[in-house]
């Protein structure tokens, strides 16, 4: 007859195996530890990484800096005069910049006058022929604010940067018919290659008193000009 199996046998290799599977359960979580650290290593080094590239984005803001240097400029171009015929203009040009955005420019040009104008003499009955031919020199002081600051990629490769700004002054026009105070806004466009050197487009609306055959008007001359800038100290 057969005997049925104690109880000590049954329950004696059912407590081993629940041992075993105990003892193997620390060394499972042990093992996923490292993996948890590793993995927030690696996020706090790419968190300081992204953090580095911001502060160092934010240190400087502009790539060519003006503040503080000075700019010499030499310009052409054209003075379209209100009631005079249109003439080429020489101009050169000192800027102080006190900052990122203010500067103050002093400026000279040189351009002429020419013009035949006919004046009928009413009691004479007669034709009198004036012709304005003389030398303009033009005085100037503006305060430049710059509006705003950008880049430009040219043909896909080199990467210049460039200011837009607008322009307010004024100061004295001396030739044959305007000797006075002359009243100048405009605009201005400024693009920057490497540290020190710049090219350089201006228009300029000058408002004076002209006196011409007797009668004297307020008058529009438009000087537009393109040139070429040096800044010092030559580094930044």
């Amino acid at each position: 007859m057969a005997r049925a199996p104690s109880l000590s046998r049954v329950l004696l290799p059912s407590l081993a195996l629940a041992a075993l599977l105990a003892s193997s359960l620390p060394d499972r979580a042990l093992a996923q530890e490292p993996a948890s650290e590793t993995t927030s290593c690696i996020d706090e080094a790419i968190r300081d990484e992204l953090n580095a590239r911001r502060r160092y984005r934010g240190v400087r803001e502009r790539l060519f800096q003006k503040a503080l240097r000075h700019e010499l400029s030499v310009m052409g171009g054209i003075y379209s005069a209100d009631l005079l015929s249109s003439w080429a203009q020489v101009q050169g040009a000192y800027t102080f910049h006190f900052s990122e955005a203010l500067g103050l420019e002093l400026s000279f040009a040189w351009t002429r006058a020419k013009s035949e104008l006919v004046r009928i003499i009413e009691n004479d009955r007669g034709i009198a022929l004036l012709r304005v031919e003389n030398d303009v020199y033009v005085y100037m002081g503006h305060l430049l604010w710059s509006l705003a600051y950008g880049k430009v990629r040219w043909f896909g490769g080199t990467i210049s940067r460039f200011d837009f700004y607008l322009a307010v002054g004024g100061g004295i026009t001396d030739n044959q018919t305007a000797r006075g105070l002359t009243f100048s806004g405009g605009f201005g466009l400024k693009m920057y290659f490497g540290e020190w050197f710049a090219l350089r487009l201006d228009v300029r609306d000058q408002v004076l008193q002209q006196e011409i055959l007797g009668e004297s008007e307020i008058v529009n001359n438009i000087a537009a000009t393109f040139g070429l800038s040096i800044f010092m100290p030559f580094t930044q």
